[in-house]
């Protein structure tokens, strides 16, 4: 499992292969990966990039947790993130998550609860520039119907 917090570009290419040289991958039937990127509109407009803040230490102790929760929760080979902070253009590339597991719906699943729940549990914090100002994002309540969800199935379950 591997975490990076940069504000450097990544290659999707190389974090997937990185991702799938992993000894535990070898046994993987299925490798989904995720990449996030910037949108140029909010619900108000257009906007002009986004500036990602972090908290250096935590929040790679928290991303690194998420992915043991994952590994926890569904049968992971391997997985992997990496999130970029600092001031970022229109459709830049954000966050990759990649995720290895024996079959689809597992590698789908960590996948999916691994963005939910990074957007709820780890610390880091967006600004949206428009017009040479900028404006705090809030979580919204979609992002916390999403997390909700996981933490549901976890409750009915009693795992």
């Amino acid at each position: 499992m591997f975490v990076e917090v940069s504000p450097n570009d990544f290659r999707q290419q190389d974090l997937y292969d990185r991702l799938c040289a992993a000894d535990n991958a070898s046994r993987s039937g299925a490798v989904v990966t995720f990449t996030g990127r910037v949108r140029d509109y909010n619900a108000e407009g257009s906007i002009d990039g986004i500036e990602l803040e972090y908290y250096p230490g935590m929040t790679e102790a928290a991303l690194q947790q998420l992915l043991e929760q994952a590994q926890q929760r569904f049968l992971l080979s391997d997985a992997g993130i990496v999130h970029r902070v600092g001031r970022l253009p229109n459709h830049a590339q954000i966050v990759w998550v990649g995720t290895c597991a024996p079959h689809r719906k597992d590698a789908f699943n960590a996948a999916s609860y691994i963005m939910d729940m990074l957007k709820q549990s780890v610390p880091i914090w967006k600004k949206e520039w428009a017009n040479g100002a900028a404006q705090w994002v809030a979580a919204t309540s979609t992002d916390s119907q999403a997390a909700m969800r996981w933490l549901k199935d976890t409750d009915e379950s009693g795992a």
